[in-house]
């Protein structure tokens, strides 16, 4: 039985049913499902949450990245210097284009790219930097674009986890040249299904984007690229109109959780998350590390504790990538070994925290 579930969607949801509900009927009703004035609408307000010109709402994060990188010209023979921690997702955009990802290790700290390692990765081929906002704490940027403008290099973020974070006041979407985020419905915006967006300041990359999208096409049955289908649908869209009326909200009740977490877990035998003084977290994942982490989940699971591995092989020793290149990643080796996500999600309450913490605690007591 589960006494605290990693995350619990139905509660989530059924918290704003009836505007949910509401928005289901609107959609129906107007017999409009792909490219409409829900999604234009959703476009407009997103771009205004995140502080950016322009939004293109695309079919998921993966694609979001990709038609990006495509809108930008990187393919065969270009490198895009990547994190070694983070979800495949960040490396597939890069192969999809027929680049090569060159991943950097993470600071300890924080988990996120290092921006202190990028110079070294850099060759005359580099011809982006793709940075995560990893687990919703925006990776440290104004050295990753002082690097990026010193060499001429784009700057595309990976905001999928991180929708509402803050670096230095600033939004994480409008932190480098472009962004693209995910609304999987496990994010802290998260659709009733897939989704993704772009982000930008750069019309003509809006422009190229919106294109790509749409079977490379401005004009219907007129087609001046190889495009994709990749569409952001009216339902989604609707549904995601509904939640980011409430995401700010959510995105501090998970503030609230994360701090509890951090006091309450403060003497125990874990490493706790590390929030730098630039980052305002959304806390889409709350990320602790044991050497004895496969033990713990374990334990915990027994105790009704649901936890999960946030990512238990790095993309370098997925079988997609080992055949290529020979990689030495000790700290992506490291942090897979000994991560641990801990229950959270703005419906998480009190008592469950305690849940959590007392079973942690308890296993400290007897291992």
């Amino acid at each position: 039985m589960k006494l605290v579930p990693f995350l619990d969607l139905g509660r989530l949801n059924d918290s704003i049913r009836e505007p949910l509900d509401s928005a289901y009927r609107r959609v129906v009703d107007s017999g409009w499902f792909v490219m409409g004035p829900e999604l234009e609408a959703f476009e407009s307000e997103f771009a205004q949450y995140c502080e950016v010109k322009h939004c293109i709402g695309v079919g998921n994060g993966l694609e979001a990245l990709h038609l990006l990188l495509r809108a930008y010209g990187i393919g065969p023979g270009d490198e895009v210097i990547v994190p070694s921690n983070t979800f495949i997702a960040t490396w597939l955009a890069v192969t999809e284009c027929g680049a090569v990802p060159v991943p950097v290790e993470p600071c300890i700290d924080t988990h996120n790219i290092d921006p202190a390692l990028i110079a070294n990765a850099i060759s005359k081929r580099t011809r982006a930097i793709l940075p995560v906002h990893l687990y919703g704490q925006p990776a440290d940027m104004d050295p990753i674009n002082i690097l990026a403008t010193k060499h001429g290099l784009i700057v595309i973020e990976d905001a999928a986890q991180a929708q509402g974070a803050r670096y230095k006041g600033r939004r994480t979407g409008s932190l480098g040249h472009a962004a693209g985020t995910s609304f999987y419905p496990g994010k802290n915006l998260g659709a009733l299904g897939d989704g993704g967006a772009v982000l930008t300041n750069d019309d003509a990359i809006a422009e190229k984007v919106k294109q790509l999208r749409n079977y490379g096409s401005k004009v219907k049955y007129q087609h001046d690229l190889v495009g994709y289908n990749s569409r952001l649908d009216e339902m989604q869209a609707a549904f995601l109109r509904v939640k980011l009326v409430v995401l700010d909200e959510w995105n501090a009740t998970r503030r609230l959780i994360a701090d509890q977490y951090s006091k309450l877990l403060a003497d125990a035998d874990v490493q706790l998350p590390l929030t730098p003084e630039y980052a305002e977290t959304v806390w889409h994942l709350y990320v602790i590390r044991s050497k004895q982490r496969d033990v713990l989940k374990s334990y915990l699971e027994q105790q009704g504790v649901e936890t999960v591995i946030h990512y238990p092989i790095p993309p370098h020793q997925q079988a997609g990538y080992r055949s290529g290149q020979k990689y030495h990643l000790p700290v992506a080796e490291m942090l897979a070994e000994e991560v641990l996500s801990l229950p959270i999600s703005p419906f998480v309450t009190t008592s469950q925290v305690e849940t959590v913490v007392c079973a942690i605690n308890t296993f400290e007591d007897i291992k």
